[in-house]
């Protein structure tokens, strides 16, 4: 009686962490479905994979402060909504991407026509190429925390050049 019941508690251990493993598998995919829906242009798709209580770290002149009483949520959504509007054939790619723990990080390759006004920069026509480096830290499978670092002097400069 007593082996049966260490073979099923080893079995149940087992179980548990080869589903730990596949859970962990899973967050990694956050990254492949950022890139997926923002080539897709599905703004919904997108927002879905950010939990409401997210939290943005990155504040730069990439993603500036987001306005007084704009949830951190809505202001990630409007900054990619716009991305969309200045550039609206925009494809994204992973160029490298990593997993450990409950963080996802990965480089992403963005790739656009300037058709629309974009960081303020009225349409110039010209094929954009820029890469951002992101963290994200997974939570019930959303982006609960996101930290980056995004090439806005690069598109300036091409949109400008």
């Amino acid at each position: 009686m007593r082996r049966r019941t260490v073979i099923a508690g080893v079995g149940l251990l087992a179980s548990a962490c080869w589903t730990a493993k596949r859970a962990h598998a899973a967050d990694a995919s956050i990254a492949e479905r950022f890139a997926q829906t923002l080539s897709a242009h599905d703004i919904d798709a997108f927002a879905a994979l950010y939990a409401e209580d997210c939290v943005n770290h990155q504040v730069s002149a990439a993603a500036p402060p987001r306005p007084p009483g704009v949830k951190p949520k809505a202001a990630t959504v409007a900054f990619f909504a716009a991305r969309l509007k200045g550039l609206p054939d925009l494809n994204v790619s992973i160029q490298a991407s990593l997993a450990e723990d409950d963080k996802v990080a990965a480089s992403f390759a963005y790739e656009g026509t300037h058709q629309g006004l974009y960081y303020g920069v009225p349409p110039t026509g010209k094929r954009l190429f820029f890469t951002s480096c992101d963290i994200f830290r997974i939570e019930d499978g959303k982006i609960i925390e996101h930290w980056g670092m995004g090439d806005i002097a690069g598109i300036v400069a091409q949109m400008k050049g």
